[in-house]
């Protein structure tokens, strides 16, 4: 370029000329290229090859298919038992394969306004209940940077002074969010409670006789042989157990529904002493409750809003640290609460490695799977300080419901995949709003995904949760139609507030950026 040139160029606006291409570069969308080009090899690779046979086809004298016409006639016992063997197996094939599971719709249980516990309110009760002056000023911090809102709910015996954590009062509030979860399923689907085949019920702290799924069983009046379980003791990631029991269950009974249940109890769990580790449940669980319709009706396809694809459980309770990490004892002073160990942010980023390493090969394009093991050699052969390569499960999944179990859950999950903030707004806003509802918060973030619309046909949904014990569980989802939110949803009264934005689990202002 002489020196004319070199002027006119520098004269030339920045946003005229074209970009540096060597220096603008993005090693992400190198990455993309390479992930269709590996996803679609096969197709890249077949194209060729079909395009020579139908040429060499077209050259075929017609005297060559007459001759294998001919041949074929002379065996026709080889072709018989040739088709036979290939209708035995497709029948075979047919009887054996696993039947398809579909969730025809769900519902949230939303509390009456007249639970919802602010702040002062709660820390108010708490001093009239007996807590030292230094678990106040724990409780408060906790609150403050728990990221929940003074919207969530507390259940009706906690707000009475002095509280009465009674059986009578437990079951009251069992009863109003599982049934009130229920008749807003029962009366949307349309399915009459007679026609259930299976019920699974999973509350981890409260178990009384007759037990929970008796009471919907007598409420409803449920068929005498219907497949009743009642799973209790099995944390926050029960509700994908649940679900995969019923996904086993039917495989095995056909043409039925089986309805989920997941939900926890507050009343009688509230911790009155002053131990810190156990106070930390008293900060964050509140009420809350999902009920789920799955069926295994081919009918039901039409209808349903998704299918479900893969369910991968890991359990660590072999483990003495991990079966400790989340423990219901007592205290000095006798008093009943759950404690949570200082290690359980580590053993649950262990539960985790352990699931997504048995997920990801069922979930991941071929690209993440080989960049992944070539990583895994490279480190084992030839340099120990190679980071491992961490799959990027965004080219798997469009939406993730990620437990909201507390802000360092969903921090930590959100660092460690390497997702986005709108991969995590779902699990934020609900904890914001609702609290963590145990194993029902899945459901919970499912429900706002909805309501902003963002689920469109063929988007994958992950469901992920941890629970006591200790567990990691996922649900995959396949999205059959662009779904709408679910009438009386519990987010239709708020969602345009949503999402708010959060500093230190602060709210600073609303987003309502969809």
């Amino acid at each position: 370029m002489n020196g004319g040139d070199a002027a006119a160029a520098a004269a030339t606006p920045s946003h005229r000329r074209l970009p540096d291409f060597l220096q603008s570069v993005n090693l992400k969308y190198v990455k993309l290229g390479y992930h269709y080009l590996i996803t679609h090899l096969l197709t890249l690779l077949l194209l060729p090859l079909m395009a020579v046979i139908v040429l060499e086809a077209g050259r075929t004298d017609p005297d060559d298919l007459r001759q294998l016409w001919l041949h074929l006639q002379y065996n026709l016992v080889s072709v018989l038992v040739l088709s036979a063997v290939l209708v035995f197996g497709a029948t075979v094939y047919v009887l054996t394969r696993p039947r398809p599971v579909y969730l025809v719709d769900f519902a949230c249980y939303k509390p009456p306004d007249k639970l919802k516990v602010r702040f002062d309110e709660f820390l108010h009760h708490s001093k009239l209940c007996g807590f030292s002056d230094d678990c106040l000023e724990f409780q408060r911090k906790i609150l403050e940077r728990s990221g929940l809102s003074e919207e969530t709910y507390v259940p009706e015996a906690m707000h009475l002074i002095p509280p009465e954590p009674t059986m009578a009062n437990a079951r009251a509030e069992a009863e109003s969010v599982m049934f009130g979860a229920l008749d807003k399923l029962f009366k949307f689907t349309g399915v009459k409670p007679k026609d259930v085949g299976v019920l699974v019920v999973n509350c981890s702290l409260f178990n009384p006789t007759p037990s929970l799924s008796a009471m919907i069983v007598n409420k409803y009046k449920l068929r005498g042989n219907i497949k009743s379980f009642n799973l209790g003791g099995m944390g926050c990631s029960a509700g994908v157990i649940a679900v995969d029991l019923a996904r086993d269950m039917l495989q095995v009974h056909r043409n039925t529904y089986a309805v989920v249940v997941s939900t926890e109890n507050i009343t009688q769990n509230w911790y009155f002493g002053n131990r810190k580790s156990m106070l930390i449940p008293n900060c964050l669980f509140r009420v809350g409750g999902a009920a789920v319709l799955l069926s295994n009706r081919g009918a039901d396809r039409r209808r349903a809003k998704y299918a479900l694809k893969h369910v991968v459980r890991t359990h660590k309770g072999a483990d003495n640290k991990a079966f400790n990490c989340v423990y219901q004892e007592q205290d000095d002073e006798g008093k009943t609460g759950v404690s949570l160990s200082k290690d359980l942010m580590a053993i649950a980023g262990g539960a985790l490695k352990t699931n997504i390493t048995t997920l990801g090969p069922l979930v991941l394009p071929f690209s993440e799977q080989l960049l992944f093991f070539a990583t895994l050699v490279a480190k084992k052969l030839f340099n120990a300080k190679i980071k491992p390569y961490i799959p990027d499960f965004k080219l798997a999944f469009e939406h993730f419901c990620i437990h909201a179990g507390g802000r360092a859950v969903i921090d930590e999950l959100e660092k460690n995949l390497q997702l986005q903030p709108v991969h995590v707004e779902a699990s934020r806003m609900t904890l914001h709003r609702f609290g963590n509802t145990s194993s029902s918060s899945i459901w919970y973030e499912l429900a706002y995904m909805e309501a902003k619309g963002r689920v469109r046909r063929g988007h994958r949904i992950w469901q992920i949760a941890f629970g006591s014990g200790f567990k990691c569980n996922s649900a995959v989802w396949h999205a059959l139609r662009n779904v709408k939110p679910s009438p009386e949803s519990p987010w239709e009264d708020c969602i345009d507030r949503y999402p708010v934005e959060l500093v230190d689990g602060f709210a600073t202002h609303n987003n309502t950026q969809q």
